[in-house]
């Protein structure tokens, strides 16, 4: 049986900070250099860290058509607004990088990101710029099997107890939870989703999870959604919770950004929470505590 709840959380059993949000005027923040450039464009879920008093973003850029390879790209900011570009970008194009997700542990980054046809793998580097790729990675069933070929990609990672945790989607159509000892190799929690669009219509063609917080020992997962019979295609970000990151229950007042606002990242800056949305450019969104 699927443990999807269709029961949704009211607005005052969510924390205000993680779901109210003020657009700032001065969107989007940072975007495709245009053209001529190696990062005309910019795609999907970027990441960016608040760390040794300066944000540090990750992004992934192409020229030409969608199917260009994608390139990691590296920039920094004072404040979060106002974005410098590394001088030696691309930092990384051996391999096809987006849609990453960035974790930090005992001094090392691991990056978790698609590759080419949607198989996420791993990197990791010890100064943000130079990385290396440790491989793709190994998701099992709970009998121990490979899972289906296909893509599966947006990779939302994070480490708890000493225990990595992926959730992943398989076509955008659902989200699956496995975990992992050592970050490339990762066996289901169950091999049911956790997580599947709708019924409503913010959501109700496709899933993908962007990021997940915890607060005061629940779960809350930032996602983003394909609306039904939107023509063009209208993304949404919305936010489901979690205690045990198995039953995921969607919040009641979904979705919190509109407008293709997708690909959010929650940073925690000194001036409290930060949303920033990610395709096709950066946009910032704060909350209350933020200025």
């Amino acid at each position: 049986m699927i443990p999807f709840l269709i029961a949704v959380f009211t607005a005052a059993a969510l924390p205000a900070d993680l779901v109210e949000f003020t657009v700032y005027e001065g969107n989007p923040v940072f975007e495709g250099a245009g053209p001529g450039h190696w990062d005309e464009r910019i795609r999907e879920r970027g990441w960016i860290m608040y760390e040794d008093g300066q944000y540090h973003l990750w992004y992934s850029g192409y020229a030409g058509s969608e199917d260009a390879t994608k390139k990691l790209g590296y920039a920094t900011s004072p404040d979060g607004i106002a974005w410098t570009r590394y001088p030696g970008n691309p930092i990384y194009d051996a391999h096809w990088v987006e849609d990453m997700c960035v974790v930090k542990r005992d001094g090392t980054y691991y990056m978790f990101a698609e590759g080419q046809g949607d198989r996420p793998h791993l990197l990791t580097s010890t100064d943000r710029v130079h990385w290396t790729r440790v491989g793709q990675l190994d998701i099992r069933t709970t009998a121990g099997e490979p899972i289906p070929p296909g893509p599966y990609g947006t990779p939302a990672v994070f480490i708890e107890n000493g225990t990595w945790h992926l959730l992943y989607e398989r076509n955008d159509e659902a989200i699956w939870l496995a975990t992992s000892d050592d970050a490339v190799h990762w066996t289901h929690v169950q091999d049911d989703p956790v997580m599947l669009p709708g019924p409503d219509d913010y959501d109700f063609r496709m899933i993908a999870i962007n990021q997940v917080v915890k607060r005061v020992g629940r779960y809350y997962a930032y996602y983003h959604g394909l609306v039904r019979d939107s023509k063009p295609e209208e993304w949404t970000t919305c936010i489901a919770v979690s205690d045990d990151l198995l039953h995921w229950t969607k919040y009641a007042g979904n979705p919190i950004l509109r407008d293709n606002q997708s690909s959010a990242v929650l940073v925690e800056s000194p001036d409290g929470p930060r949303l920033y949305t990610m395709h096709p450019a950066v946009c910032l969104h704060t909350s209350r505590k933020s200025p």
